[in-house]
């Protein structure tokens, strides 16, 4: 099992880890292409010689459902 932080507080953002380990850094950049395609912000973070892939997205649009409140 791995000890790494399921988040992190990076430049004052959250970014929550993609929840896999890479071996090497080829492996986390091919991931981290796949999050920015679908516009996540990402950092990749080195620790104990493996590659971590954290994620972010800022919530654009709020669906509301029902009436609104009086």
């Amino acid at each position: 099992m791995t000890d790494i932080e399921n988040f992190r507080m990076i430049e004052d953002k959250k970014y929550m880890w993609d929840s896999k380990t890479y071996d090497d850094e080829a492996q986390a950049k091919e991931a981290q292409s796949g999050y920015k395609g679908a516009n996540f912000e990402t950092e990749i973070v080195r620790e104990g010689g493996k590659f971590y892939v954290y994620t972010r997205r800022l919530v654009t649009d709020v669906v509301v459902e029902g009436e609104a409140p009086i």
